[in-house]
């Protein structure tokens, strides 16, 4: 497995400030890291690829969906603002040499209708994103579809629906992740949702159940591991953490509290606990 570092932790866009930390989280020991994406020119991304190949370090990356563009919109238009939004991040995602797009994909965040989910939203968002995978495979990116849990989104909560979605979807270039702060929220024996995913699972977000530094809280660490092993799983694993520097993520995700002294804490803690656990 190959382990990186999500960069929401300190930025919605990592420009040259960042260089310092890209060089700690190489230094540390990380394969590689997970680059959001939301705005920025095709200069800036070109350049930061130069950078992470100069480092060593491999990328991923990650976005989401605003209101305006989501793929199971009744309106054709916002379905194909979806989709010339996802090309758009795919080409910027390219440019610094990221191997896969993960993220909630499927919906907005923190958008409900007040229902549950319809058989037209699972037909238009696996008909919406078809499209868009049709493209992640020509700039060589795979899709990983991401669930959330029932209070950032309705449309996906659970590791089926996530299958289920990419089975509609059936492209090869895209699959499914599993993020485990999610999964402790949503699944009734999150191992056993982990490895009905297996034939879908692309990608995997390591993730405390307060959104703090793995290893730290309730998340069945032992059963995750044992699982990824079991199911030979070989792609990337990183950990997701989120803090208080973006108010605007911060209210997203619901982090009201500081959850670790030092975000240079969650990086190396987390590798080591990571290591220790793949031995």
């Amino acid at each position: 497995m190959k382990i990186g570092m999500n960069l929401l932790l300190w930025t919605a866009k990592v420009t040259a400030a960042h260089d310092p930390l890209l060089a700690d989280l190489k230094k540390t020991g990380y394969d590689g890291v997970e680059i959001p994406v939301f705005e920025g020119s095709s200069a800036e991304y070109k350049i930061l690829g130069a950078k992470l190949r100069d480092l060593g370090l491999g990328a991923t990356a990650v976005t989401v969906m605003a209101p305006e563009c989501s793929p199971i919109s009744p309106d054709a238009k916002v379905r194909q603002a979806a989709v010339d939004r996802l090309k758009w991040v795919l080409d910027r995602s390219a440019e610094f040499g990221a191997e896969v797009l993960c993220g909630p994909l499927h919906s907005p965040l923190g958008v409900f209708s007040g229902t549950a989910p319809t058989y037209d939203e699972r037909r238009r968002g696996a008909e919406t994103l078809h499209k868009v995978a049709e493209h992640a495979a020509a700039v060589k990116i795979t899709l990983a579809l991401e669930y959330l849990n029932r209070f950032e989104a309705y449309f996906l909560t659970t590791a089926a629906d996530a299958v289920q979605l990419a089975d509609r979807i059936n492209h090869p270039a895209c699959g499914v992740m599993w993020d485990t702060f999610h999964a402790h929220i949503e699944e009734k024996d999150p191992a056993a949702a982990l490895a009905g995913m297996q034939r879908r699972l692309v990608h995997v977000h390591l993730s405390e159940n307060d959104r703090g530094t793995p290893g730290t809280g309730q998340v069945n660490w032992p059963a995750t591991f044992s699982t990824l092993r079991r199911l030979n799983y070989d792609r990337w694993v990183v950990i997701e953490a989120f803090g208080r520097t973006l108010p605007d993520l911060a209210a997203a995700t619901r982090v009201w509290r500081d959850l670790f002294a030092d975000p240079r804490d969650v990086y190396t803690q987390g590798l080591a606990f990571i290591r220790n656990r793949l031995r």
